[in-house]
């Protein structure tokens, strides 16, 4: 298959329209250019938060419930442009308030058959506790599809080895993320490789790029796209299948055979997946040695 994954501005937009207009043109290049699966980055929907208008854009807490409202909107123009263009869309993740709760960081995998399932960021960063008051969804999915088994995690998420060995079981791992500065971006972008290292997937990594001075939520952007592979029998040894030019805007194409991720977990120079559960259990694995 091919994959798309995206370096992607946040724009100021007059309308609904302007979005849809822009979201279309975003789906239909991609799907032009053979992809079977694009990736939104995190926290991309905070530009609906314009529609609104200036005052609740620049303001933190008004912005995070004008992008929550929208979000049934948003799902049905997703559904409608998978369903158009026959291509399955993670679409970029957006606050939202779950009944009384605060919100979560929600990121949504539409399919073409008309079929949604959603993925709760885990653990917040610490702009998302402080002044945010994001909180951790729950649980982790792994979703299966017509392009294998897929898993989320959200940006800080993929800094967490356990979070990804939960989802051990996927093909595909996608990594939708927000980062201020490049050394952000590095933090993310190293989680996705360790991530495809140790269970010897495909992680495929989405940036918001460039600045958003109305927000005062994601008013500074850095990242690129990127798809990474264990370095190992059948795929590149940097572990690279694909990367995008820092801060520049646009889709990153991939193109990923699921065989390939069979046959290293079977036949590859090492065997992190398989060998994970030969390691002793940490409160078992860990002594103190004096040397005073």
């Amino acid at each position: 298959m091919k994959i798309a994954t995206a370096a992607y501005p946040l724009d100021w937009l007059t309308d609904w329209s302007a979005y849809e207009a822009k979201l279309t043109r975003w789906v239909s290049e991609a799907a032009e250019n053979g992809a079977q699966l694009l990736v939104f980055p995190e926290y991309g929907s905070m530009e609906l938060s314009t529609l609104a208008g200036a005052e609740v854009a620049a303001d933190l807490e008004r912005s995070l419930s004008a992008v929550s409202d929208l979000m049934p909107d948003v799902d049905a123009l997703h559904l409608k442009l998978a369903s158009q263009f026959q291509v399955h869309i993670l679409g970029a993740s957006a606050p939202v308030f779950d009944g009384d709760k605060r919100p979560v960081n929600r990121a949504t995998l539409y399919a073409p058959n008309g079929k949604l399932g959603f993925q709760d960021k885990q653990i917040m960063t610490m702009f998302e506790r402080d002044p945010w008051n994001v909180v951790g969804g729950g649980p982790l999915t792994i979703f299966d599809s017509d392009l294998g088994r897929i898993g989320i995690l959200i940006c800080y998420d993929s800094e967490f080895p356990l979070l990804g060995r939960a989802l051990s079981d996927v093909d595909l791992l996608l990594v939708p993320s927000c980062t201020e500065a490049l050394s952000g971006y590095w933090r993310v972008r190293i989680g996705a490789m360790a991530r495809a290292l140790e269970n010897q997937c495909v992680s495929v990594m989405s940036s918001i790029v460039g600045p958003a001075a109305w927000s005062e939520a994601v008013d500074i952007n850095t990242g690129a796209g990127g798809i990474f592979a264990p370095p190992d029998t059948g795929f590149p040894a940097t572990g690279v299948l694909s990367e995008g030019e820092l801060n520049s805007p646009g889709w990153t194409y991939g193109d990923v055979d699921l065989a390939a991720i069979r046959h290293v977990r079977s036949h590859g120079a090492v065997r992190n997946r398989t060998h994970w559960q030969e390691r002793p259990e940490p409160e078992k694995s860990v002594t103190i040695c004096s040397l005073r």
